[in-house]
């Protein structure tokens, strides 16, 4: 008997959002927690499911669908965290399911 697999649901500040449906942004970053740690590491998905915030419910121009390509292990510097150093999983958001 094959597995359901649910989407990843990611929901993403307004700049993200446009970024990523418009190509300049093609991934998206979560901090390396037990949260993300527990739903990313390991994990497969059908598709990622990027909302613009929290939109309500029927309003598809706030959500896009990209393909599931699995998540890197990466420790990057970006301004969202700080512009520090941080361990994050990268997730590839470039490809429309």
């Amino acid at each position: 008997m094959d597995e359901i697999m649910n989407d990843l649901v990611l929901h993403v500040k307004k700049v993200y959002f446009d970024a990523i449906r418009d190509g300049h942004k093609p991934l998206e970053y979560r901090e390396r927690t037990p949260y993300w740690e527990k739903r990313l590491r390991g994990r497969e998905y059908s598709s990622v499911q990027l909302h613009c915030g929290y939109p309500k419910s029927g309003d598809s121009s706030r959500i896009i669908r990209r393909r599931w390509n699995g998540v890197i292990e990466e420790t990057i510097v970006h301004d969202h965290f700080g512009g520090r150093l941080v361990p994050v999983f990268s997730i590839d958001v470039s490809e429309a399911a």
